[in-house]
């Protein structure tokens, strides 16, 4: 996610980091270039002489394209916005389940076995996040990120496992059980907490449906079809009242045109590591140090800040 405190009118206006331009601007390129060579070529040699091209069709097509266009936003934005809904329930959810962990696992908090067990319970909840991110954004081998919550035998364990997330949960249950069966939990106490590990589950599912449901292809290349044939035509229903400015109006409107395009193809899939895309690594950090605070542990991880004006 692009980080910035500046509010500059200019520094928007010019700004190309985190924008669609690394996206677009070779198609944008050569669809300027056409648009530059069919005007000189009509100057020149009078290539569109005695045809009469109304650009009414373009105004029809134009306005078409951009409720398709619209659709593709709004339909882009909605999965961006579910996946941080998604994530803010989950920051929520940890912080709920470590203060039942708390409070309702063990009799009082002299013991320090009781506190010891609350506290592995509570690594795990930290792990969850993590492990989470890693499937996220298919980054099976950064594994090892999670050894600093778990024990070395369960980190073992969890390496063999192809849904560590849900490895995770089903490990927390089973101390959660344990400290039933041993009567440090209240059978009532225990379906409270079964219902948060619960809620992890049915986080981790939403995500896993924005990630592994995509935009249906059929619809992403009839658009693509229709936004590269309506800009490369442009030229010719602009060129005859237009003349020399038709590069510039051609550019001004494929940008318009392709940036839509290519924004809703880069939000649509918003668990990456693109500029625009979630901050999953800071969110993690942010439900870790919440959660070690809650531990009276004394010394914290800093909180997640921007790198190059971007959070990961």
């Amino acid at each position: 996610m692009i980080v910035t405190t500046r509010d500059s009118w200019l520094y928007f206006m010019f700004a190309a980091r985190g924008t669609t331009l690394s996206r677009i601007w070779r198609r944008l390129t050569v669809n300027v270039v056409f648009a530059l060579v069919m005007t000189l070529g009509h100057m020149q040699y009078g290539w569109l002489d005695g045809r009469d091209v109304t650009p009414l069709p373009f105004t029809l097509i134009g306005f078409v394209l951009s409720i398709f266009l619209g659709f593709r936003i709004n339909t882009a934005y909605d999965r961006y916005w579910e996946g941080r809904r998604l994530w803010g329930q989950l920051v929520n959810t940890s912080r709920t389940l470590a203060r039942q962990i708390q409070t309702l696992v063990g009799a009082g908090p002299g013991d320090p076995a009781v506190a010891e067990r609350r506290r592995r319970l509570i690594y795990l909840v930290m792990a969850f996040p993590h492990a989470l991110r890693i499937r996220l954004r298919g980054e099976e081998a950064m594994v090892a990120d999670l050894g600093p919550f778990m024990t070395a035998s369960e980190l073992d364990q969890l390496k063999l496992e192809r849904n560590r997330p849900n490895a995770l949960v089903q490990r927390m249950a089973e101390l959660l059980d344990e400290a039933y069966r041993e009567g440090l939990v209240h059978p009532m106490h225990l379906s409270l907490l079964h219902q948060s590990l619960t809620l992890l589950t049915d986080i981790q599912g939403g995500c896993e449906r924005i990630a592994n449901t995509p935009i249906p292809f059929a619809y992403q290349v009839l658009l693509r079809h229709i936004v590269g044939a309506y800009c490369y035509a442009l030229p010719f229903g602009v060129l005859l009242p237009l003349g020399l400015l038709t590069p510039v109006v051609v550019l001004m409107m494929s940008y318009a045109f392709y940036g839509l395009d290519a924004l809703g193809e880069e939000i649509q899939e918003p668990f990456g590591s693109d500029p625009n895309d979630l901050p999953l690594s800071a969110l993690c950090r942010t439900i870790e140090v919440d959660l070690r605070q809650r531990l009276g542990e004394p010394e914290l991880p800093d909180p997640a800040q921007p790198h190059h004006g971007q959070l990961l």
